[in-house]
């Protein structure tokens, strides 16, 4: 099935319910009739409910119509926010320099909008603490607390726990933009 609506010669059913230029209510007629009206107004018959009974059509510019709906979805989809997940990794016995280098990346993600899924791998032993994995992420969490929020609270996956951290509300900044740079020559 088209996904365009039928218009003029393609509406193939006896009666219709028509709609005037003006959204006026004219009524269930014919189609013969409404495509008569449709031409001395100079305007197209569009179908616009096609599954009532009977279908409701309408007098309008159809190119005009379809100009205007390509705009308004192009509208929207400038304002349309996409959302980006960045990933760090970390292991449960994390050196102290270390994990400030990577709260340090949280902290400039979470700074530019992003969401960060915060991932701490263990291997062999480690598995039987997960507790050293839960207070590493709840450090994490508290040290960029004025930045974000536990969007998904720590939970093991497998070998993996996993959080994710979302910036607050007035944090979701536009992305930096380059600076201009003027030069003199003297």
């Amino acid at each position: 099935m088209s996904v365009e609506p039928r218009i003029n010669d393609r509406i193939r059913v006896p009666e219709i319910r028509l709609v005037g230029a003006e959204g006026e209510q004219i009524g269930i007629v014919s189609i013969g009739d409404a495509l008569r009206r449709a031409q001395d107004a100079d305007l197209d018959l569009v179908e616009v409910a096609p599954d009532a009974r009977p279908p409701v059509c309408k007098l309008m510019d159809y190119g005009k119509f379809k100009y205007e709906s390509a705009q308004k979805a192009r509208e929207a989809r400038r304002n349309q926010v996409l959302t980006v997940i960045k990933e760090m990794k970390l292991r449960p016995k994390i050196d102290s320099h270390d994990y400030e280098t990577k709260k340090g990346h949280v902290v400039r993600f979470l700074k530019a909008g992003d969401k960060v899924k915060v991932t701490i791998m263990f291997r062999g032993r480690e598995q039987s603490r997960p507790e050293l994995g839960f207070r590493l992420l709840q450090r994490l969490a508290t040290d960029v607390a004025d930045l974000g929020v536990i969007e998904s609270a720590p939970k093991q996956d497998g070998r993996n726990m996993i959080m994710v951290l979302a910036p607050h509300k007035q944090a979701k900044t536009a992305r930096p933009t380059p600076v201009e740079t003027t030069t003199s020559t003297s």
